[in-house]
């Protein structure tokens, strides 16, 4: 059976990560930089638990309700033009928020640019 490692991401690494994808990627995990600077797409991940931490910025996330539009973008992801209902968090720097498998979830607005951490960790 092969070691495990220990990844490392020196602080120059991962801010030139922000808005480029991820920093480590495993069968049951991933961990990446994101910005936004607008809303998205409302999401769904059958078998991905999100948690975000939120570095700097300010949005308001829905969680929950129903997807509107809903369409299937790959296996297992799920994506709407928003979401009816479900329960409204409003994000700021220092917050963290996990969004269990199945879960839908929007950012519904984005006053201004958001950065946060993403961990995906896949059932």
């Amino acid at each position: 059976m092969a070691e495990a490692k220990a990844h490392y991401f020196p602080a120059i690494k991962v801010a030139a990560t922000f808005g480029q994808g991820s920093l480590a990627e495993g069968a049951d995990h991933r961990v990446a930089t994101a910005r936004r600077t607008e809303p998205g797409e409302a999401e769904l991940h059958e078998r991905e638990m999100d948690v975000f931490y939120i570095l700097e910025g300010e949005a308001t996330f829905i969680t929950g309700g129903e997807m509107v539009g809903k369409h299937e973008t790959g296996p297992g992801q799920w994506r709407g033009t928003r979401i009816v209902g479900g329960e409204t968090h409003h994000l700021k720097q220092g917050d963290v928020i996990v969004i269990p498998a199945g879960l839908p979830h929007w950012f519904e607005a984005v006053p201004r640019q958001i950065d946060y951490f993403v961990v995906k960790v896949i059932h």
